[in-house]
C-alpha cells in the first residue's frame, strides 16, 4: 500500500483536482466546429477490458490514455435482430447512424444476412461517416490491425448482406453470385467511397489477388478471378495523374514521401496483422508496422487537406485475443490502442479536431475474486475456491478456455501447475466454446475536442455518428439539414 493513500488527506486534495479541473473544463465549453475528426475503434474493448489494462499497466489507479479525455458516456450496441452484436452491425451503428441485422454491414434491416439480392438495392444502403466527409470536400481515411476488408474496417465504404464476402470465391461457396454480390475487396477499389479513401492501412493482402498469384511474401491469394486489385488500384490512380503509393512492409510505410504521395494504401499481412506482443516476441518489430506508426502516417496525409478530414483507426486484435480466451495478449493490444490514441491527440489541436474513442461490443472476460491491489493481473486470484482448488483473476463466462479449466475424467483443474504468465494461456472459461462470445453490456465513450461535451450520457450507438456528423457540419446531421 502506497504510504500517501493512507492519509484521509490524500483523498481529499485528489478529489479537489478533479473537481478543479471539471468545473475548469465545464465552464470553457469548445463549442467550435471540428475541422476533422477521428473515430478510434477497440474492437471487443469492453469496460472490463480497460479496467485490466490499467491493472496490467501497472496499477487500478491510473488511467489508459483515453481516460483522461474530459467527457465520457456509454452507448448501446445491440443489433435489430441480435441482443449480443457484432463487429459487422455495429460497424453499421457507429459508422452511418442505422442499426442493422447481425452480419450484415452498410444496409438496413431489410436486409437479412446471406441474401443474394436485397443487399442490392442501393435503397437499402446506408452513408458512412467517410462519404459525408468526402461529399464535404473533407479527405477520409481508415486504419486497422485486421484485414481491410474485414468487418469494422468494411463499414467505412461497404455494403454487403455477409461480412464474409471479402473476395469473389467466399460469396460463391455460400451459393450467391459475385456478379450480382460485389465483394468487399472489390468495393475498396471500385466503388466511390473506398476509391476515394485518402488512406488505407492495415491487413488482408489475400483478399486482392487471385489464388494463382503470390504476394511480396510468397502467400498466395485467394480470389477465383484472376484479378490483382492491388495493381489495378494503382493503375487506375495514375490513369487520373494522382500519386499512389502501396508499400507492404514498415521500411516500405517509413520511406513514403508523404509530402508527395496523394493517396496511400498499406497491406501488411495476407489476412490480420500480428498481435502486438508477439511483434517483439517474435522479432517482427522491423517487419510490421504497430498501430501507433500507421496512424502517425494517416494523420500525416490527411492533414494536408485545408477542408479537414475524418479518419478511422481499429484496434481488431483486442477482440480476436478474446475470442482465443488469450486475455494477456488483449490487454497488451489495448495498451497499444490507448498509445496510437495519445499520439494522435499530441498530434491534433482540441481546438479543432474531435477525437471520440469507443468499442464496437464487449466481451465476457471478468475480474473476480479479491487479487492484492498490485499484484499481477495474470496471476491465481488469492485463497482457493470452495472445492480447494485455485483460481485466475480474470476468467471468461464461455470459450476454448473451458479445456483449461476443466477435465472430463478429474473435474476442475488445478491452474497451479500452468503458467498462467505465458502470453498464449487461454484463461477459465465457464462454458466451452471453440470462440468466446461478444457481450450484450454496453461499451464506454470516450471523447475530447469540439463539441466533446455532446458525449456525455447513455445512448444509442447510432447517435455517434450523427454527433460526429453534426460536430463536423457534414452529412444529414448538418446545421443547413437539421
Amino acid at each position: 500500500m502506497a504510504t500517501e493513500e493512507a492519509d484521509t488527506q490524500f483523498w481529499v486534495d485528489k478529489a479537489q483536482n478533479i473537481l478543479a479541473h471539471k468545473l475548469q473544463t465545464y465552464n470553457q465549453l469548445n463549442n467550435k466546429r471540428a475541422k476533422n475528426i477521428i473515430l478510434f475503434l477497440g474492437d471487443g474493448m469492453s469496460v472490463h477490458t480497460v479496467t485490466a489494462t490499467r491493472d496490467f499497466m501497472g496499477d487500478s489507479s491510473m488511467q489508459v490514455s483515453f481516460e483522461k479525455f474530459p467527457y465520457t458516456g456509454l452507448s448501446k450496441t445491440y443489433a435489430v435482430d441480435k441482443r449480443t452484436p457484432d463487429s459487422a452491425s455495429t460497424a453499421t451503428a457507429y459508422l452511418s447512424g442505422v442499426k442493422g441485422n447481425y452480419g450484415t454491414i452498410g444496409v438496413n434491416a431489410k436486409v437479412p444476412k446471406y441474401d443474394c439480392y436485397k443487399a442490392n438495392d442501393t435503397s437499402t444502403h446506408t452513408e458512412s461517416l467517410a462519404k459525408w466527409a468526402q461529399d464535404a470536400g473533407k479527405w477520409a481515411g481508415l486504419v486497422t490491425t485486421a484485414r481491410v476488408t474485414h468487418a469494422s474496417p468494411a463499414g467505412v465504404y461497404a455494403h454487403t448482406a455477409n461480412r464474409a464476402w471479402e473476395y469473389d470465391e467466399a460469396i460463391i461457396e455460400d451459393g450467391c453470385s459475385p456478379e450480382i454480390n460485389v465483394d468487399i475487396a472489390r468495393q475498396l477499389v471500385e466503388w466511390p467511397v473506398g476509391k476515394e479513401l485518402r488512406v488505407v492501412l492495415g491487413g488482408g493482402r489475400r483478399n486482392f489477388r487471385d489464388k494463382t498469384m503470390n504476394d511480396e511474401e510468397g502467400q498466395p491469394g485467394l480470389r477465383s478471378d484472376r484479378r490483382d486489385l492491388i495493381k489495378e488500384w494503382l493503375d487506375g490512380k495514375r490513369a487520373e495523374k494522382k500519386s499512389a503509393e502501396y508499400v507492404w512492409s514498415k521500411k516500405g510505410l517509413e520511406m513514403v514521401d508523404i509530402s508527395k504521395t496523394e493517396y496511400l494504401m498499406g497491406l501488411f499481412s495476407p489476412s490480420h496483422c500480428p498481435y502486438h506482443g508477439d511483434l517483439k516476441r517474435n522479432r517482427l518489430e522491423n517487419s510490421d508496422p504497430s498501430l501507433s506508426l500507421m496512424t502517425q502516417k494517416a494523420i500525416e496525409l490527411l492533414s494536408k487537406n485545408e477542408k479537414g478530414y475524418f479518419l478511422f483507426v481499429e484496434g481488431a486484435r483486442i477482440d480476436m485475443a478474446h475470442h482465443d480466451s488469450r486475455a494477456h495478449k488483449s490487454l497488451e493490444d489495448t495498451e497499444q490502442f490507448a498509445k496510437a490514441v495519445e499520439l494522435a491527440r499530441n498530434m491534433t489541436s482540441e481546438e479543432d479536431t474531435l477525437i471520440v474513442v469507443t468499442s464496437d461490443h464487449s466481451h465476457t472476460m471478468s475480474l473476480n475474486g479479491y487479487p492484492y491491489r498490485r499484484q499481477n493481473i495474470f496471476e491465481l486470484a488469492p485463497g482457493k475456491a470452495s472445492d480447494g482448488l485455485p483460481y485466475t483473476i480474470l476468467s471468461y463466462a464461455n470459450g476454448p478456455g473451458y479445456s483449461k479449466t476443466f477435465s472430463s475424467k478429474t473435474g476442475r483443474r488445478d491452474l497451479s501447475k500452468y503458467d498462467t504468465q505465458d502470453p498464449s494461456y487461454r484463461f477459465m472459461a465457464t462454458v466451452p466454446l471453440d470462440s468466446e462470445t461478444h457481450g450484450a453490456d454496453d461499451v464506454g465513450v470516450f471523447a475530447s475536442g469540439p463539441m466533446a461535451h455532446y458525449f456525455v450520457g447513455n445512448y444509442e450507438q447510432t447517435n455517434i455518428p450523427a454527433t460526429m456528423a453534426h460536430i463536423a457540419n457534414i452529412g444529414p446531421f448538418a446545421d443547413d439539414r437539421l
